[in-house]
């Protein structure tokens, strides 16, 4: 299975001067441009995929919208693939027009088994966060064998697809960072006795240049 993760575009939940807390906002006028420009830059880079996933929150679906169009495919929408804090720990979803407002006030890797949003009932840890990522990851690996699967989800969903693949335990020691629209490429291989992924890139953002 090729692999390939796609962070949604500028959100104005991603804004330096917001103030809103956290909420389901779609993409800014930037965040348009970047989604554009990706699935024109996606038509090229990767000519064919089997199967397009996407988080069920405004701005990842606004960003799959345009890599649909590139590919004219069907966008399959996994609330699995939403960020830390807007599911509850047994993986189901909040409202989009219902989530919890505020996070923590201490970073997930901090303390990985304590909630990163106290201030509601059954909020989810990263450990958890870890867990549902990394059920989809087995699930997508058995069910799309020898597929192409993109996926446009948020960075903390990459982050914890990095730490699932590379078998990281509870407290991390390096962030994963990636900017708006940014591409990683995983392969899962198998190969007996040895490594069973292949990290090809991450990050990629050439199709931004001159979008900034």
């Amino acid at each position: 299975m090729q692999l390939y993760l796609i962070r949604h575009g500028q959100s104005y939940v991603n804004l330096q001067d917001w103030t809103e807390g956290n909420q389901d906002t779609g993409l800014t006028d930037l965040g348009q441009r970047q989604a554009a420009a990706l699935g024109k830059w996606l038509a090229r880079a990767v000519p064919h995929i089997d199967v397009l996933y996407a988080s069920t929150m405004s701005r990842a679906r606004e960003t799959a919208e345009a890599v649909a169009e590139a590919y004219d495919r069907n966008i399959y929408f996994d609330d699995r693939l939403r960020e830390i804090g807007n599911n509850r720990r047994d993986h189901t979803a909040w409202p989009n027009d219902d989530l919890p407002r505020q996070y923590a006030n201490y970073w997930s890797s901090e303390q990985p088994f304590s909630s990163v949003t106290p201030y509601v009932e059954q909020g989810e840890t990263w450990m958890h966060f870890r867990t549902r990522v990394g059920l989809l990851v087995e699930e997508l690996v058995n069910k799309h064998q020898n597929e192409v699967v993109m996926i446009v989800c948020h960075g903390g969903v990459v982050e914890a697809v990095f730490d699932h693949i590379f078998n990281i335990g509870p407290w991390r020691r390096c962030e994963v960072w990636d900017h708006n629209t940014g591409v990683s490429h995983f392969e899962y291989v198998a190969h007996p006795n040895r490594e069973t992924w292949r990290l090809h890139f991450h990050n990629r953002q050439e199709h931004l240049a001159g979008i900034e």
